[in-house]
């Protein structure tokens, strides 16, 4: 199932506002909307729903760490300019 995520992005930096990441897959359309701010993150699923869920970062921190598929990661490059 492939997926398509986009970014609205209200100022350079987030500060009052959140950071809106709309999630879908090419095949079901809409699954939610990912709101990322400097205290949490909040999942707004689909429709018409007023209730979002929220994790605090260190929240997703051990959710990710227990829950996330352990994959090989690229390693960057520092570029000096």
């Amino acid at each position: 199932m492939a997926h398509e995520a986009s970014v609205k992005l209200h100022t350079k930096v987030v500060t009052g506002k959140d950071l809106e990441i709309e999630v879908k897959t090419t095949s079901d359309g809409k699954l939610g909307t990912l709101l990322i701010s400097k205290g949490n993150m909040e999942w707004l699923p689909k429709g018409k729903s007023v209730n979002k869920k929220r994790l605090s970062w260190v929240q997703f921190a051990e959710l990710i760490e227990e829950q996330g598929k352990p994959i090989k990661a690229k390693k960057t490059i520092k570029v000096n300019k």
